[in-house]
């Protein structure tokens, strides 16, 4: 039988369950650790999570085990629980997302062994207008993150020639992804389309290194930049969420500096951050993606 116990958050009870649980075989990392991370994390991560329709990807017995995306918010959810409805086409129905805008509904969400949280391009007011434009670097093997890091330099080039400011992250597993922070009236339409175009431009420059497409047997050695992820209906991880991975790792922003540093040395390690680095980083530089939420930019 599940062990529940309640958690004290900001005034509220919260039941959580199992924290003794082990969710990284590798590292001995329990659900109790993991809750303990959103909720130090918590400060920087509630601003991107505020407002997006949100993605679980769940993991009840760790890392190691199966695992399911859940679009709709369980009904067993507290009546206190914020949730938008969007038309899924697909089901031809509403989806009804969670939005976690509180320290107590991502504690819920954390519960549910909601390891990775994914969240929409687009805020809840109007799911068709994304706030941003990202471009998610794929490494095809041999090539590594710092292939990746390669690229993500040639399109922050192509960004400042442009004037448009670029913010890169780690993916917190293989790659990179670089996000084009927008705010301003924009559709789908157009974000697909130039990404689709930025990734030609860049793959006809660079062909030796990158490809625009999505055939995999096309990818190996090569860095896959994958534009397709600007769609209303899909998500993309959100900083500062842990991955599922054999260690804790964690979606990082980094500066540009510190891309260039890594591909110069070719030391993955630069860009490979766990839940406890990341803790203490956060506390000496602050939300390196806090510009994304408010930096406005016209395409």
């Amino acid at each position: 039988m599940p062990k529940y116990s309640e958690l004290d958050i900001a005034g509220m009870k919260v039941k959580v369950s199992n924290l003794n649980k082990v969710f990284y075989p590798e590292t001995g990392f329990t659900k109790q650790q993991m809750i303990d991370y959103y909720i130090r994390i918590s400060p920087v991560l509630l601003p991107h999570l505020a407002g997006r329709p949100l993605t679980l990807k769940r993991y009840p017995n760790g890392v190691e085990k199966n695992f399911f995306y859940q679009k709709s918010c369980p009904s067993s959810r507290p009546e206190w629980m914020t949730t938008t409805p969007i038309w899924s086409e697909s089901n031809n129905r509403e989806t009804c997302y969670c939005i976690v805008d509180s320290l107590q509904a991502l504690v819920w969400v954390a519960n549910l062994a909601g390891l990775e949280l994914h969240t929409s391009l687009s805020k809840q007011e109007d799911s068709k207008i994304p706030t941003m434009m990202v471009f998610d670097l794929d490494p095809g093997l041999p090539a590594t993150i710092i292939e990746c890091a390669k690229v993500a330099l040639y399109l922050n080039e192509l960004f400042m020639n442009a004037n448009l400011k670029s913010y890169p992250k780690t993916s917190g597993s293989k790659g990179l992804q670089v996000y084009v922070p927008l705010n301003t009236p924009t559709d789908y339409n157009q974000t697909k389309e130039l990404a689709y175009k930025v990734a030609q431009t860049l793959e006809a420059k660079y062909s030796n290194l990158v490809i625009s497409k999505m055939n995999k047997k096309q990818r190996e050695g090569k860095v896959f930049i994958d534009w397709s992820q600007n769609d209303e209906h899909k998500t993309t991880v959100c900083v500062y969420s842990l991955r599922a991975k054999e260690k804790p790792t964690v979606s990082t922003p980094v500066t540009w500096e510190e891309v260039e540093e890594a591909y110069k040395s070719k030391d993955s390690k630069q860009l490979f951050f766990t839940f406890d680095n990341i803790l203490k980083r956060v506390d000496q530089i602050g939300d390196l993606f806090a510009p994304v939420l408010t930096t406005k930019q016209y395409l």
